[in-house]
């Protein structure tokens, strides 16, 4: 008998998002400040795009112009780049982003070229993936790859150590008649947790929503951000929406820019506009956090990376900060 998806709960979050879908940045009611102690790795600056660790602590920083994986080790130092030896059958043309498996291969998504790179720990080019319009990238065990794509009519499309597809999962939420414009609303990030779920974030979904997948495709948890002070955003969104219904061209701004999980605690951590959202593994809120600069510029988070002791928060126009780690109030 086949499982039935099961979404076993659906949290509503209140929480101020003042600064989603173009709104100007605000301080909101329960919003804590978050200074960044630092800019990290200073050479990277403008274009970055996503943010990977692997178990040794390397961080793998992926440029889009040029595409290029930079790798630093575990203090700071540049320890390569990725690919090894670019040429014709290597080179990333447009990368969107980047995950590394336990075993130190680096998986990058290319929308170019409709490919997935698979990289060995050496940077040489081990195999690609073909797949249409890939956007994210997650690493599973034994040598499967999660893609989410423009293309599938599936929210995730897993391959095999060979390449090829495993099974496709998560149905699309309906926010368009339109089934093109549809498709597109529902693009999204993923990340996983060390029990190997999948965490799938809607981009354009007028209500900010996150699913979790096991690696084999059951749902077990949905979270949806809704909020009076965020309803007026949402009509926004959706009458955004219906415009592009009637024949304009798609010029959605995102809604959820970045989504991570915490591998030690499980906590998951959004991007929202200039918030930090945190949550805990159920989905209940923890805390919304206005990050800044040292100098006090403010942050809009296009990748998260959160490590023991400290959040990495990539912006594509500032460059990589490295923020601390705030507590939990009521927790020890």
């Amino acid at each position: 008998m086949k499982r039935k998806l099961a979404i076993a709960m659906r949290c509503v979050l209140g929480v101020s998002i003042a600064a989603l879908a173009g709104a100007a940045p605000a301080h909101a009611q329960g919003d804590t400040d978050l200074v960044a102690r630092a800019r990290i790795f200073p050479a990277i600056g403008s274009g970055a795009v996503a943010l990977a660790r692997d178990p040794s602590g390397r961080v793998y920083v992926l440029t889009s112009h040029p595409g290029v994986v930079h790798v630093f080790d575990a203090k700071g130092q540049a320890a390569g780049k990725i690919p090894a030896t670019p040429s014709k059958e290597t080179s990333i043309v447009y990368g969107v982003d980047v995950d590394v498996d336990a075993q130190g291969r680096v998986y990058v998504a290319d929308r170019a070229t409709d490919t997935v790179f698979v990289f060995a720990p050496d940077g040489s080019l081990e195999r690609r993936i073909h797949i249409a319009g890939p956007m994210a990238v997650a690493s599973l065990p034994a040598g499967e790859v999660a893609v989410a794509s423009a293309s599938s009519q599936k929210l995730v499309t897993v391959f095999d150590a060979r390449g090829k597809i495993a099974r496709e999962f998560g149905d699309l939420a309906n926010a368009a008649s339109s089934l093109e414009l549809n498709r597109y609303v529902n693009v999204g990030r993923l990340a996983r947790d060390a029990s190997a779920h999948l965490y799938y974030s809607f981009t354009y979904l007028p209500e900010p929503t996150v699913r979790r997948y096991d690696r084999f495709g059951f749902a077990d948890l949905e979270f949806s951000l809704t909020t009076l002070d965020y309803i007026a955003v949402a009509r926004a969104t959706r009458r955004e929406i219906e415009r592009l219904e009637r024949g304009g061209k798609p010029q959605l701004k995102p809604v959820v820019r970045a989504v991570a999980v915490d591998p030690v605690t499980g906590e998951v951590w959004l991007g929202l506009g200039g918030h930090l959202l945190r949550f805990a593994p159920d989905g209940t809120q923890r805390g919304s956090y206005l990050p800044f600069t040292p100098e006090g510029g403010r942050l809009e988070p296009s990748a998260i990376l959160i490590e023991p002791g400290r959040i990495l928060v990539l912006s594509e126009t500032l460059g990589i900060y490295e923020l601390p780690r705030p507590g939990i109030s009521g927790l020890p």
